[in-house]
């Protein structure tokens, strides 16, 4: 069995997927809230720098998310 291959999903799918993981979210947000409130400048670096490099890799030229 290979765990890393090519998948094709449904939108609807795809929306069961982006559902379960919002839940996930929200109960480990819950469960972990003075965690991620004592270290929420962490959570922001981590976000700001993963956010760059998507941006950055989406528009730089000859990326091959450009069409």
């Amino acid at each position: 069995m290979k765990l890393f291959r090519s998948y094709t999903y449904t939108w609807w799918q795809l929306a069961i997927i982006k559902l379960a993981l919002l839940a996930v979210g929200m109960i480990l947000g819950a469960y972990l809230s003075t965690f991620v409130l004592g270290n929420m400048w962490l959570f922001i670096a981590v976000w700001v720098v993963t956010a760059a490099y998507i941006l950055w890799h989406s528009y730089k030229p000859g990326s091959p998310t450009k069409d």
